[in-house]
């Protein structure tokens, strides 16, 4: 069970993203929604909803931890 503290630090962490990074990220992790589900309920295509979830996630780590997360260099491949 997270601490207050820790959970006052992941509401920070969550405003620090874009909006829809914020709720893409929400309604999957928190609501339980597939990508498919988010994409047709945001109007955004299923790779769209896979790249926000994956900004959300990089952010959300470079602002738990003060740095961001090492990139690898086949992360750039598609």
């Amino acid at each position: 069970m997270a601490t207050a503290e820790e959970l006052a630090r992941m509401e920070a962490a969550l405003l620090t993203l874009p909006r829809l990074t914020r709720e893409v990220f929400l309604a999957h992790r928190i609501d339980d929604l597939s990508y498919a589900e988010i994409a047709e309920i945001t109007g955004l295509s299923v790779r769209q909803v896979e790249r926000r979830m994956a900004d959300a996630l990089y952010g959300l780590h470079s602002a738990l931890h003060g740095r961001p997360l090492r990139r690898r260099w086949w992360w750039g491949w598609r």
